[in-house]
């Protein structure tokens, strides 16, 4: 029986693990921390009872996907919840939110009624066939040639341009706070990607919430992993490729300088440069807080929404992610709130809610961004700090030792610059090979790149699958 060894046990580790397991290998996971799950573990981070998710709170593209539907996470514990409203962004003066139904979404943007929906509606429409063709490499036969073009055809653009097809500020806004979630300057070609695919994901599969937390996630991929023979050892850091070189196949769900520190002279010059030169992207400052009785938002659909962007106009978004992607810290940074307890009510406690903020900062930034994110909340929610009973900050020197892929903060693994975004770390036809027999890259810094999916692992594991079956050894 081949064997199989997977360096780190976030969701792309254990996507890639459960795939290899599944199709009859041996395979352990190594985990240097004490709990796996990488980005997708959760705590009780401020008071007893409340339950806060560490990075990715809200899954998009969880729902349906090719790793999905090969693989029935329900059938191993997971439930997946919407929130009432899946997300809003407030304005000085009034805002604009999303909701599943991509007509009430629309309705509720006034002149820009038919322009939101001329944007989206093609995408919603043909998601499951849209999101298969672009949640893989670049490089690939499209089964839906038309419906990717659709999506190319919004996706190449700078969002601040794209942006220019809403009349008003509320549509404009909103989709500067969707396409932020890139961490990039939205002037950049390519910054509409993310914006695009995620406002579509949102009415075609919402924004759901792993109830009991995102750990749960990992919870029911070890389960599964386990029914299929494999198994999950913690507490184990690798830093030397020699106790790897029993397996035939070895799977890296970690940054990619750190493949190339470990894997060394193993590598191809080529690929070991192009990984130990890769680059990382800004980072994030989070605080969680304890709330009594929720945040008090101006606007009130933010008060029913998942997901809140904070950072007013497109062009206040726009201003702040340029002053972050070139190492400066804004004094109104982009905010993103997650209330996930709104759909996932177990997580509080009484009238006691948890709330999880994340502030876009520079590449390791070592200030304290906790007064502008609490600035950000008192200018959309007059009154938050009265209600604010605990909170924990966790800076991007924190958010990196509790994760090393999370470099600087950067917890999208990576800058998505157009290159990293479409190609990942090198360049070459398959992002996942390294050009290293049997050493293969399955982290978030490959394509199709962040999110609790498991895509970039289940896509690496089925590469491998490949090569096994065509090297003689399995021959």
């Amino acid at each position: 029986m081949p064997s199989a060894l997977v360096v780190g046990s976030g969701p792309n580790g254990l996507a890639a693990a459960l795939t290899l397991a599944s199709a009859g290998l041996e395979v352990t996971v190594l985990e240097a921390a004490d709990t796996p799950g990488g980005g997708i573990r959760s705590e009780e981070a401020t008071i007893p009872g409340l339950l806060h998710d560490h990075c990715a709170g809200f899954h998009p593209f969880l729902t349906d996907s090719a790793f999905t539907r090969a693989f029935d996470l329900a059938s191993a514990g997971l439930n997946l919840s919407q929130p009432p409203v899946q997300y809003a962004h407030p304005l000085d003066n009034g805002g604009a939110a999303v909701y599943r139904s991509l007509a009430e979404t629309a309705a509720g943007l006034g002149a820009d009624e038919d322009n939101y929906r001329r944007l989206f509606e093609p995408l919603v429409r043909q998601f499951s066939a849209v999101s298969d063709d672009f949640l893989q490499p670049l490089l690939h036969l499209p089964r839906h040639p038309l419906a990717l073009a659709a999506l190319g055809m919004r996706a190449l653009w700078p969002a601040t341009l794209l942006g220019r097809i809403f009349r008003e500020e509320p549509a404009r806004a909103l989709f500067a706070g969707t396409a932020a979630h890139a961490f990039t300057k939205l002037s950049a070609p390519l910054s509409s990607a993310i914006g695009v695919s995620l406002s579509a994901a949102a009415h075609a599969n919402g924004w759901p919430v792993a109830v009991g937390g995102s750990q749960t996630i990992a919870e029911a991929l070890i389960a599964l992993l386990e029914r299929h023979g494999g198994r999950v050892v913690t507490g184990h850091e690798v830093t030397d490729f020699g106790e790897l070189e029993q397996a035939d196949v070895v799977l890296f769900d970690t940054g990619p300088r750190t493949l190339a520190r470990i894997a060394g002279d193993r590598l191809p010059a080529r690929s070991r440069s192009a990984y130990a030169n890769f680059r990382h992207g800004p980072g994030a400052f989070q605080l969680a807080l304890a709330v009594e009785g929720g945040l008090p938002f101006a606007y009130e659909p933010a008060r029913r929404a998942g997901t809140v962007h904070l950072g007013g106009t497109m062009a206040q978004v726009a201003d702040a992610e340029a002053m972050v992607a070139s190492g400066r810290m804004p004094e109104r940074p982009f905010v993103l709130i997650g209330q996930q307890y709104l759909a996932d009510p177990m997580r509080r406690k009484g009238e006691l809610v948890p709330v999880d903020c994340y502030a876009h900062v520079p590449a390791g930034y070592t200030g304290d961004a906790s007064a502008a994110i609490l600035a950000q909340l008192e200018r959309y929610a007059p009154g938050t700090r009265e209600r604010i009973v605990e909170i924990t900050a966790r800076p991007t020197g924190r958010i990196e030792a509790f994760n090393p892929n999370f470099v600087g903060g950067d917890i999208v693994t990576g800058r998505k610059s157009p290159s990293q975004l479409l190609l990942g770390p090198r360049m070459s036809a398959n992002p996942y090979r390294t050009g290293a027999a049997g050493i293969y890259l399955c982290s978030a810094a490959v394509p199709p790149g962040p999110g609790a999916h498991g895509l970039c692992g289940y896509y690496a594991a089925r590469t491998a699958l490949a090569d096994l079956e065509r090297s003689p050894a399995h021959g």
